[in-house]
């Protein structure tokens, strides 16, 4: 029977700048990482579940990263399986989509309009049909339902969850039938990029459906033998099911990912069934690190995180300080205290005990440290709505924003 060896990966991010700063270099070195990878441990296909691109218009040193990961693959001689996430643009991705297919790379840039689309064969590089993937990329909302006046909030939720989830049925019984007419003993593996109950998420995740879709119920995916998704940054298993994974991103996105160890996944498929999974560590090429504290304690520990460091490669720095005081010019006395460091401060907030409500608050509170949810419950604040309207208006506000990010045209608008 044939094997098959799968290399899960999501949340690439191509063309991200971090707070200001390129991560080119970072993918590029990543790129390099994976091909050796492939290489060495002669992996059949590379399946990408979701969000290669971080906007729906990325540089095109991104796109040009993304067209020398094809041909790198092909020269390897391993499949490449793409599919679209809630940042890349469906029109983008699907532009190159059949050129890219003459070289062994099968896209899915989003919901398509014959099912039999989304199911597609897996082959090892004896070129034997190995797998058959049900190949789901982010569903979007106004895919699967159609737009009815007088829908409550609540409603829309549950019929997009129910929605999802018989799209997942149907594929997998497609899936069955596929490979009861090869009469072959395939594995059937489902991807998906969305949030799952009890998923771990981290400051750079947004949110991309409301209300319940939040948590979208494991126990609703089809008993597929390894389901790969893609969305949440931090590697997990789902309702501690070993087969349903998020690989999380191989690069830390945000500060608050700077602690992760980041990995990719190695899937093993033997006599039609998963027979192993290991995690391959992901290297990090960029320091990234947070630190928190008062500003009497700041120097010791920026002291620690400088020896970690050098002048050639300085460590990219989030200070979080510890104050309830109203200090003046934050910024200027944190930068001294990083002089003739090996530092790069790109972010400093501020924390206290007891945050104030106000959207301006006396100590100089920023928006770069506020949610755009935030951001809307403090304005909401300084109006006299009753409890209910604010928490409806609230709800909308979510519901809008959801709806904004849904469009990756969009995308840097609400950044």
């Amino acid at each position: 029977m044939a094997a098959l060896r799968l290399l899960h990966t999501s949340d690439w991010h191509l063309g991200q700048h971090f707070m200001g700063k390129s991560r080119q270099a970072e993918h590029q070195a990543l790129c390099q990482w994976l091909l050796e990878q492939v290489q060495a441990l002669q992996v059949d296909v590379v399946l990408i579940a979701g969000d290669l691109f971080d906007t729906g218009t990325p540089p095109s040193y991104a796109r040009e990263q993304y067209n020398q990961l094809v041909l790198a693959l092909r020269r390897a001689g391993c499949g490449l399986v793409l599919l679209g996430g809630n940042h890349d643009s469906p029109a983008m991705l699907g532009e190159s989509r059949q050129l890219l297919a003459e070289l062994g790379a099968q896209v899915l840039p989003c919901l398509a309009s014959d099912p039999d689309e989304q199911l597609l064969t897996l082959r090892n590089r004896q070129g034997e049909v190995a797998g058959l993937l049900c190949a789901i990329p982010f569903l979007r909302a106004r895919d699967l339902l159609r737009s009815e006046a007088g829908h409550s909030a609540t409603s829309k939720q549950q019929d997009l969850q129910q929605a999802i989830a018989a799209h997942y049925q149907q594929l997998f019984a497609l899936a069955e039938a596929r490979r009861a007419e090869l009469g072959l003993a395939l594995p059937i593996i489902a991807s998906g990029h969305l949030t799952t109950v009890g998923a771990s998420s981290s400051e750079s995740v947004r949110e991309i459906y409301v209300g319940s879709l939040e948590a979208f119920p494991s126990n609703a995916f089809p008993p597929a033998d390894y389901i790969a998704l893609g969305h949440i940054h931090r590697p997990q298993q789902v309702g501690g099911q070993a087969h349903i994974r998020y690989s999380g991103s191989p690069l830390p996105l945000s500060f608050d990912e700077a602690g992760q160890s980041k990995q990719m996944l190695l899937v093993d498929f033997a006599e039609g069934r998963l027979q192993a999974i290991e995690e391959l560590p992901v290297p990090r090429w960029q320091g990234l690190a947070s630190v928190r504290g008062s500003l009497a304690e700041l120097p010791a520990r920026l002291a620690g995180l400088a020896a970690t460091a050098s002048a050639s490669q300085p460590l990219w720095l989030e200070v979080q300080v510890q104050d309830d005081a109203a200090l003046s010019d934050l910024h200027g006395r944190v930068a001294s205290l990083c002089a003739d460091l090996p530092l790069e401060v790109l972010r400093i907030r501020r924390e206290r005990s007891q945050p104030s409500l106000a959207l301006h608050s006396a100590a100089g509170e920023s928006l770069d440290e506020l949610s755009a949810e935030e951001v809307f419950a403090r304005r909401l604040q300084e109006e006299s709505f009753d409890p209910p309207t604010r928490e409806s208006l609230l709800q909308l506000y979510r519901q809008v924003l959801a709806e904004v990010r849904d469009n990756p045209e969009a995308d840097s608008a609400v950044r």
